[in-house]
């Protein structure tokens, strides 16, 4: 990537943390009574629509983001792997950069093998042996 791609992920990753919406959950699994009164797993929802991103990088991120991205088109976050708003806060928001560097990445076409001559004839015979080989499987007959 150059330096212009650079600065276009970064535009389009601060665009999308300044649309980003937080909202605050109780968190799930153990962590006894802090998990039960303080809500501090982060819902982080960004709707991909207003990013403004090309069809390509759209289908892209469609495509990795997966169940995240609702029929509305609002992508959601869930963050609750530490025990403080701020580390989930700071780990939402790490991970829609990843994901929206990621999407910015085109995957590399790919070639298509060829095989030349000698190795189709090579393939063939080797077929024709196997099928000797399983032909001559079977019931056996003419034994009396």
């Amino acid at each position: 990537m150059s330096d212009e791609d650079d600065l276009d992920v970064i535009s389009l990753v601060d665009r999308a943390q300044s649309l980003a919406e937080e909202r605050f959950v109780t968190a799930s699994g153990p962590g006894g009574q802090n998990v039960n009164k303080v809500a501090t797993a982060v819902q982080l929802r960004v709707n991909i629509f207003k990013l403004g991103l090309t069809p390509t990088v759209f289908h892209r991120l469609k495509a990795l983001a997966g169940s995240r991205v609702s029929s509305s088109g609002d992508l959601i976050i869930d963050a609750r792997r530490h025990r403080t708003q701020d580390m989930n806060r700071a780990d939402a928001r790490k991970r829609l950069a990843e994901l929206l560097v990621e999407a910015q990445i085109e995957p590399k076409k790919r070639a298509k093998s060829r095989v030349n001559r000698v190795g189709k004839v090579q393939r063939l015979k080797g077929k024709k042996v196997r099928g000797a080989v399983k032909a001559g499987r079977g019931k056996v007959t003419g034994w009396d």
